[in-house]
């Protein structure tokens, strides 16, 4: 099996006083395993209004192929790669933003609503070395 060269996969997403709890769980799930628990974290807005942050840290490698091989499903992917120069930070961190409605209905899109932060495993921890060693895991799980 293909090295996954990430410490850990953040998703995170924010489920508004006007969404359907139950339909934005179901858009972050799109991108793991079924057997995976999401945490869930009530919070309250500027206004009152109730906001839910749905979030999951996968850190097994299988379930990061998993995220990995939906992430390949994306049109873009080809942007997604030319753009990792600037999507991963001084810190190592990948970062891309990926469509809540699509994933909803399962499609992969980039968007807005479900944020995918990934550490990067670089040594040294050099942007450059973490920008090759994301680009090798995009690759990989597109064949």
């Amino acid at each position: 099996m293909p090295r996954v060269p990430f410490h850990y996969i953040d998703l995170r997403t924010f489920c508004y006083a006007t969404e359907d709890e139950k339909r934005v769980e179901e858009a972050i799930r799109a991108f793991l395993p079924e057997e995976f628990d999401l945490d869930r974290m009530e919070n309250t807005g500027h206004h009152g209004d109730r906001i839910v942050v749905l979030s999951a840290r996968v850190e097994n490698a299988d379930a990061m192929r998993h995220i990995l091989d939906r992430l390949a499903e994306l049109d873009d992917i080809d942007r997604v790669m030319d753009e990792l120069d600037e999507r991963v930070d001084d810190n190592c961190s990948f970062f891309m933003r990926l469509d809540k409605q699509a994933a909803f209905q399962d499609e992969i899109r980039l968007g807005d609503g479900i944020t995918l932060r990934a550490k990067v495993e670089a040594y040294p921890a050099k942007h450059e070395a973490a920008v090759e060693n994301a680009r090798e895991a995009l690759e990989q799980s597109r064949s």
